[in-house]
């Protein structure tokens, strides 16, 4: 039986874990990320230290990006791989928790190992800890608890098989994925124990497909095939299913228009006749208007945000809903008909139950006009002449323009998702990288990085806001250390261009939305510099003609290059007039916050409860 401390059997059984799904194999944990200090160095890293050809260790600057890289990674990966993620005790484990809970959120992968206080109290209270006068057993690492799909702390060496299987099993669930947590009290992680050799022996954690009910597919089968307006709405769970194949024949098939979710962006390529685009709040005017007419919803592999139904004023209110979803929590939304099992195999099997069923040419027609007239607003929204003044619409389309088919655009919080949403072209279900379940600012670069990494063949495009960058500008040193190259195109308007237009309509009047010192005269920031500092290449551009140069100058290079772009944050893209509830003060003393409250009750009107049974 081997001999090994804590920390040591916890870096040898994750270098031998691997996950299979459809005959393909890949390690599980390839590798770990980590930040050192009080309550890690000693025992994860000592045992990462000389266990570095089994997982190799990558450091990160912030312990929040580690964690975003880890989900981007996992996402790119379809979550069949993630990487682990190594703290110290403290501020260094409670900077996880935003990281984790966008990771839980989009039920994505990630595997954290947070340093913690001593299990034998016998050094208290140590360096970093928070003492509770309730208890000697909390610290700070229970505020992972609650973002956390899994978490355990273990107190013994005997607790950590049961824990690590534990952690693999929920690490390889598409249904109870998240973030997992395995708390580690430094004293602990350096105690030597004798291990049974079963716990090193190399292990597959086989990713089921999970085939739907018979009796559950027939009922949705029959509300399906009595629609006559028909929308199939996309989310993730096709992508990460690998079900866009069966999307499309889907489609084609039947003649059911697609629309696609933020995570869902890329399931059908966006000149595919059947593909309406992006749905709800960021949606387009063509999917929009379909949705609002439907008499049957198709959900597949998503969670119904509330940005996709538009705050529950999308839909009719007559409308049925069949889920199909590898959960039943997701599948039960809606009052819908559910459909729980995997992506594809759930596909493949609705589409045999409605063999010989198919919408009239006329709706096929309606659904091509209003294609049509989208790509036209889409179009002139994208285009700008050399000469002009670069506007944010036409950066996007100046970037998906210099991306080719399999490169990737990464982006997250802001106005620029719902733009992306709106106006990028994607024809493969990998090129478009959204984080917007949790709208993290910050996440952008360090995505990025999790991004190129898992797919190092693809060139990658951070598109980040000046705000969003001032969260997490530090993970660009990651890049240039670890040799991930990005192409980062910082888009600068001095200020919050999202919210300011959100604080405008609620009656905030733009407060704190603008980089300005008291006197409302603007600060001397250059965030270009900024990202040169950190070791970045820097083209600075002015013009749209000088931003395409630039885009090419930065594919061609093998170095992370940051171009940064000035633009103006009052100017608006496209809208498709869809209502978000972001609730306005019943009072006021202003005019303007007033009339916000008007526009808000009339908007609230149109929410349907979507209860009707199936």
């Amino acid at each position: 039986m081997p001999r090994l401390t804590v920390a040591q059997a916890v870096v040898t059984f994750l270098a031998r874990q691997f996950s299979e799904r459809d005959g393909r194999r890949q390690r599980l944990i390839p590798a770990c990320f980590g930040i050192f200090g009080h309550g890690n160095v000693a025992g994860i890293g000592e045992a990462l230290a000389t266990g570095e050809a089994d997982l190799p260790y990558h450091l990160c600057r912030t312990e929040q990006g580690m964690v975003h890289s880890a989900a981007a990674y996992a996402r790119m990966t379809d979550r069949m791989s993630t990487l682990a993620c190594t703290t110290s005790i403290g501020p260094g484990a409670t900077n996880l928790v935003t990281g984790a809970a966008g990771a839980t959120v989009n039920r994505l992968p990630v595997l954290l190992l947070p340093g913690d206080i001593f299990a034998t109290r016998a050094a208290n209270p140590v360096l970093q800890e928070l003492e509770d006068p309730r208890s000697h057993d909390v610290s700070v690492t229970d505020a992972l608890r609650p973002v956390s799909r899994y978490w355990d702390r273990i107190n013994r060496p005997e607790q950590l098989p049961a824990a690590l299987l534990a952690a693999m099993r929920v690490l390889t669930d598409p249904a109870e994925t998240g973030a997992v947590t395995l708390a580690l009290p430094q004293d602990v992680q350096v105690e030597a124990y004798d291990w049974p050799e079963e716990l090193f022996a190399e292990r597959t954690w086989h990713v089921p497909r999970p085939r739907p009910d018979d009796a559950a597919l027939a009922r949705a089968a029959g509300i399906v095939r009595a629609a006559r307006r028909p929308l199939l709405v996309a989310g993730g769970g096709v992508i990460y299913s690998g079900a866009t194949d069966a999307l499309r024949h889907f489609a084609e098939e039947h003649g059911v228009p697609v629309a696609q979710t933020q995570a869902g962006t890329g399931a059908m390529p966006y000149d595919h006749p059947c593909a309406l685009g992006a749905v709800g709040v960021t949606g387009t005017t063509a999917a929009n208007e379909i949705a609002a007419g439907a008499d049957v919803v198709i959900g597949v592999g998503t969670r119904y945000s509330d940005f996709t139904t538009a705050s529950g004023t999308l839909f009719g209110a007559d409308v049925r809903f069949v889920n199909l979803n590898v959960t039943g929590f997701d599948a039960a939304k809606l009052s819908g008909a559910q459909v729980v099992g995997d992506a594809r195999e759930s596909l493949a099997a609705l589409d045999a139950a409605c063999a010989g069923w198919a919408t009239e040419p006329d709706y096929r027609v309606s659904v091509a006009r209003l294609r049509e007239r989208w790509a036209a607003v889409a179009d002139t929204a994208r285009h700008a002449e050399p000469e002009a003044r670069p506007t944010q619409t036409a950066v996007i389309g100046a970037v998906n323009d210099a991306a080719g088919e399999r490169d990737v655009v990464v982006c997250a919080a802001g106005s620029m998702p719902g733009d992306l949403h709106r106006l990028w072209r994607s024809a493969d279900p990998k090129s478009y990288h959204v984080e917007y379940g949790y709208s993290c600012m910050g996440y952008e670069i360090a995505g990025g990085i999790g991004v190129r990494m898992a797919a190092p063949d693809r060139e990658v495009f951070v598109l980040v806001g000046d705000g969003s960058y001032l969260m997490l500008p530090s993970e660009l040193a990651t890049a240039v250390a670890e040799g991930v190259k990005l192409v980062v195109v910082l888009v600068d308007n001095s200020g919050f261009a999202s919210i300011g237009r959100l604080s405008e309509s609620v009656g905030a009047q733009r407060l704190g939305t603008a980089y300005a010192d008291r006197d409302g005269a603007s600060l001397p920031i250059d965030l270009g510099a900024n990202a040169a500092s950190l070791g970045a290449e820097l083209i600075r551009v002015s013009t749209m003609g000088e931003l395409r140069a630039a885009l090419d100058t930065a594919k061609a290079s093998n170095r992370t290059t940051v171009v940064h772009v000035i633009t103006d944050r009052f100017e608006a893209g496209p809208d498709a007039g869809a209502w978000w509830d972001v609730p306005v003060a019943e009072v006021s003393t202003s005019a303007e916050g007033r009339a916000a409250r008007a526009a808000y009750e009339a908007g609230r009107k149109n929410r349907r409860t979507h209860l009707r049974p199936t």
